[in-house]
């Protein structure tokens, strides 16, 4: 059974300048009210144009990112692979709606797919929709309405530029990610994941989408879009999470009068989550597997999955992955037994990252246990190097 408490094995690429940092950084987090009032003040500092980075950058920005730019990544990259762990570049400035910010993404994107074909330490390429579309267009395109013309042609900018960066990843054999949206944007980019998933991955899977599980709906569109695949010979990238947007999603359901689309209670989540890595394993000759979570348990079951069914544990099909920056004692123990596993490495400029790294420290507060573990593993590293 894997441990995951081996702090030696989870920070064993961590100076003690960093578990320091770390430390501190969890414990900052750990107090929920801090971070609501630092998430206003940090708008407002941005909005009047006041210098923070000199506080942000060796901080926060340190803590979850990987640098500014695409070299700036490169020491995490061969430090993270020095503890047998890969890296996926996530371009993280949030996205705009403006059509030069939109381009500017979809080049930024275009590097990042060009850049891992020449670094085998990168493995997949990944982006978030919502970067090259206007969100109205998509909410319009994913509802059962007919769609006025205006929306139609931001869907077919849509479809040409997702089809431009699979194209691509295509070109050099690079796995490329589509990250889940609000539901109310999802049918329609997974039409188009689906789309590229049939011209792309005949051979193996280049294409993946991604299945929030705390969604009641999503073994259902799993087992279809297998289906699907199989009348069609391609293989499906799947990548599983439990999802991220949770509160908004019960409050627009409760203002608007329609079928809550979350799961009932977290007990669902975790069924589905596991059944949903069951049902693809069980299946692997049709799937590639991405168990993009920070929950051991989840963890731990694909791990014991693989074996009972007798996939290699290096198999290129199968791949567990956390962010940079948390969960490293799962990242690394997984790693260190000799299972794919890949962190996702945040970058892009200090300023226009910030709305992200808030994001992450206000999840942190409050995924329960999250942020107490990782700071009661620190906290025995600390103790375990004193000794």
């Amino acid at each position: 059974m894997i441990d995951f408490n081996n702090t030696n094995t989870a920070f064993a690429i961590k100076t003690d300048h960093d578990i320091r940092r770390a430390f501190f950084m969890y414990k900052v987090i750990s107090y929920p009210w801090l971070v609501k009032i630092a998430n206003p003040l940090i708008k407002i500092a941005s909005t009047i144009r006041f210098p923070i980075n000199w506080i942000v950058k060796p901080t926060v920005y340190a803590q979850f990112c990987g640098g500014e730019t695409i070299d700036d990544c490169q020491p995490v990259i061969t430090k993270l692979r020095e503890g047998g762990v890969y890296s996926i570049l996530d371009y993280s400035v949030e996205g705009s709606e403006e059509e030069s910010a939109i381009n500017q993404a979809l080049e930024e994107t275009l590097k990042v797919i060009d850049h891992a074909a020449t670094n085998e330490n990168i493995p997949f390429t990944v982006f978030k929709p919502t970067a090259f579309a206007k969100s109205s267009a998509l909410e319009v395109l994913s509802s059962s309405e007919d769609p006025d013309n205006d929306s139609l042609h931001e869907g077919e900018k849509f479809r040409k530029r997702v089809g431009k960066l699979c194209e691509r990843a295509f070109k050099h054999s690079i796995p490329i990610m589509i990250d889940a949206e609000d539901s109310w944007y999802q049918e329609f980019i997974d039409q188009e994941v689906m789309e590229n998933m049939a011209k792309y991955n005949k051979e193996k899977a280049i294409v993946f989408n991604t299945y929030q599980m705390y969604r009641h709906d999503r073994m259902e569109r799993l087992k279809k879009d297998h289906e699907t695949a199989r009348n069609g010979k391609f293989y499906i990238g799947a990548k599983f999470v439990r999802g991220a947007y949770m509160e908004k999603e019960r409050e627009r359901a409760e203002q608007m009068g329609y079928e809550d689309p979350i799961q009932p209670d977290k007990d669902a989540t975790d069924r589905d989550y596991n059944l949903a890595l069951k049902y693809t394993l069980e299946n692997i000759d049709d799937f590639a597997v991405f168990n993009g979570t920070h929950n051991e348990e989840s963890s731990r079951y694909m791990a014991e999955l693989m074996d009972e069914l007798k996939i290699p544990r290096d198999d290129n099909r199968c791949w567990f992955s956390q962010l940079y920056g948390m969960s490293d004692h799962i990242s690394f123990n997984l790693a260190k037994e000799g299972f794919n596993v890949a962190k996702y490495v945040p970058y892009g400029p200090v300023k226009y990252v910030l709305p992200y790294l808030m994001r992450r420290a206000e999840e942190n507060t409050s995924v329960k246990g999250q942020t107490s573990r990782e700071l009661k593993l620190l906290k025995q590293e600390k103790q375990r190097r004193k000794r």
